[in-house]
């Protein structure tokens, strides 16, 4: 068994997770992603988990997932709980890098917002307009977004590119623009607390 620990990551997070890893030495941390498309299928996260999970549990002294519901409709905490580990809580990973109470801030002034991270932003034309087929059947944009009426960017880095592209994304999708700055203050004080002090 190594010692150490794996943190199970969605792949829209590694980017942030290996900077927070440099940042905070924790070179007792291995770090494994899965990809960020299974956002489109949320049932099927469960599964990709509990696979890796399967593999790597004599592995490592402890496993943490770093993954919010994700839409799996509470089916991950099954497999969280099957296993007796531990997730980040929340519904949504938005929340990891908001923080809780600016997120529910956000929805609750707009509860048909759709957000964008910096992944989000770069690879926007593949995990939303090529994946749900809005290339190839715009009439669809109506169906996935029609009850949205913003679009807020949840910037962890500043860049002006970035903020185009995500304005750009809001007008794609006929969607009200907000840009707001979180950089990775909340998602490293989460994972701290929810995860670091316990597997370190």
């Amino acid at each position: 068994m190594e010692k150490g620990a794996l943190l199970i990551a969605c792949g829209a997070l590694a980017k942030e997770l290996v900077e927070l890893q440099r940042r905070n030495h924790w070179n007792f941390l291995r770090i494994q992603c899965l990809p960020a498309e299974l956002h489109n299928t949320p049932e099927e996260i469960p599964r990709a988990v509990e696979e890796v999970v399967q593999i790597q549990k004599n592995n490592f002294q402890h496993i943490f997932i770093a993954y919010a519901d994700c839409g799996t409709g509470g089916k991950l905490d099954e497999v969280v709980n099957k296993y007796g580990l531990r997730r980040i809580p929340g519904a949504h990973c938005y929340e990891f890098f908001a923080g809780i109470s600016i997120f529910h801030e956000l929805s609750n002034e707009e509860i048909g917002t759709f957000y964008l991270t910096d992944f989000l932003v770069r690879h926007f034309d593949r995990l939303v307009v090529g994946s749900l087929g809005l290339d190839r059947t715009p009439e669809l944009k109506k169906m996935y977004f029609g009850n949205y009426r913003r679009l807020v960017y949840l910037v962890q880095q500043k860049s002006d590119d970035l903020s185009q592209m995500a304005r750009d994304h809001a007008k794609f999708l006929g969607l009200e623009y907000m840009e707001k700055y979180t950089g990775l203050k909340p998602f490293e004080k989460n994972l701290k607390e929810q995860a670091i002090q316990w597997l370190n």
